[in-house]
């Protein structure tokens, strides 16, 4: 009667935990920053100048951050949790975090060089970490836990 006991985590499952852990942190930094947008009182004023459409891209950018923000804070629980669905989800969340990199690529406002540097480095994370979870044996014997 022995049961399988899931591993600890550790070895080169700290870098995808400590990019999960800063991607937590820069999240709620722009939660907070729209949080504060949103209650001064200057911002309505300069939101009913705006069209309709940028209006609706504001809200959705503000949606999308909370949302992104929520989509963290609970992958980074189950990942403490040592939860069986974290590689799949964790492999999702790599693949959001290229998707809105690429979006700030081609739709802000800012220098290409910036752009490129915000787009370089969700691109590496994925290129490193899904295979890394797709295939590695210490990631299916540390994620056991329903």
């Amino acid at each position: 009667m022995s049961e399988k006991t899931a591993e600890r985590i550790g070895g080169w499952l700290l870098a995808p935990l400590a990019w999960l852990l800063l991607a937590l942190l820069s999240a709620s930094l722009a939660v907070v920053l729209y949080a504060n947008a949103i209650l001064s009182p200057q911002t309505f004023t300069v939101l009913r100048q705006q069209s309709t459409l940028n209006l609706g891209l504001w809200i959705l950018s503000c949606a999308f951050a909370a949302g992104m923000w929520y989509y963290t804070l609970w992958l980074a629980i189950a990942f403490f949790k040592r939860r069986r669905i974290v590689p799949k989800h964790y492999i999702i969340w790599l693949l959001i975090s290229v998707l809105l990199a690429v979006k700030a690529f081609a739709f802000s406002p800012v220098s290409d060089t910036l752009a490129l540097r915000q787009l370089l480095f969700p691109l590496l994370a994925a290129a490193l970490m899904v295979p890394y979870f797709k295939r590695s044996t210490r990631v299916k014997r540390t994620f056991v836990n329903p």
